[in-house]
């Protein structure tokens, strides 16, 4: 199924791979919006780059994935939580220039110097694009008995505004009651890391709820992928299975 997604992708012109310096090819999907290209390069686990009107904006970059002294420089980061594969120091300081803004969650935020600290509920404008900051948490998986993994008011997922187009990174989440008022989402990144996070059942009813057009199972492990897929077939939602472990 994912071979069968790629070549289609590639048949009808979305998808390409853009170069590391380390030598790694990553998926980049291209999405149309009112205000030009959305680049959409997925690197792997949680972390992720869109590229939008000259600028590169990066959700929770992480050393262990790519060699950022060969990636675009960062305009933007997003970190969702303190988690050390969410917030890697390393990458932040190698991605980032005089003028980058770094957006994260409290607890993240007192590790990274100069940061901007959203919580669940805010929102904030960066560089003509909207950021939103949306709950990300566990309701049934648990680190012991009544200690989620992720617990409840403390992670952000992000939705994005570009041009037209709204992305929702979920960050580490389940499907969490919130979600139904996230509005019209036209792209959708959700986890399926488990114990973590969300098994494909949680992420298909969750995208039931959401109705992203394109949604993209992200951060999933060694989660079947196919699951999700075989349970929205026939929903429209156009599913992109990338190397995202």
């Amino acid at each position: 199924m994912y071979w069968r997604t790629v070549l289609t992708m590639f048949a009808l012109g979305m998808l390409s791979l853009a170069p590391n310096a380390a030598g790694k090819d990553y998926a980049m999907d291209v999405l149309q919006t009112s205000q030009g290209e959305l680049k959409i390069t997925c690197i792997g686990h949680g972390t992720l780059m869109f590229e939008f009107d000259g600028k590169a904006i990066h959700v929770d970059p992480w050393s262990n994935l790519a060699d950022y002294a060969g990636m675009p420089k960062a305009d933007l980061i997003l970190i969702t939580h303190e988690h050390r594969d969410h917030l890697d120091a390393t990458a932040i300081a190698a991605l980032s220039k005089p003028a980058t803004k770094v957006v994260a969650n409290a607890a993240a935020g007192k590790q990274v110097a100069g940061s901007v600290v959203m919580g669940n509920g805010d929102t904030q404008t960066f560089l003509d694009i909207k950021v939103e900051a949306v709950p990300a948490y566990n309701i049934e998986h648990m680190r012991s008995p009544g200690v989620p993994f992720h617990p409840k008011g403390n992670g952000n997922g992000y939705v994005l505004t570009f041009g037209d187009k709204r992305v929702y990174v979920a960050g580490d989440t389940e499907h969490v009651p919130e979600m139904k008022a996230l509005g019209k989402i036209d792209c959708a990144f959700l986890p399926m890391n488990l114990p973590y996070t969300m098994t494909p059942e949680m992420a298909a009813a969750a995208a039931r709820e959401i109705k992203p057009e394109i949604l993209y199972p992200y951060h999933f492990g060694q989660t079947d992928t196919a699951k999700l897929v075989a349970l929205l077939e026939g929903t429209g939602i156009e599913v992109r299975v990338r190397d995202m472990q």
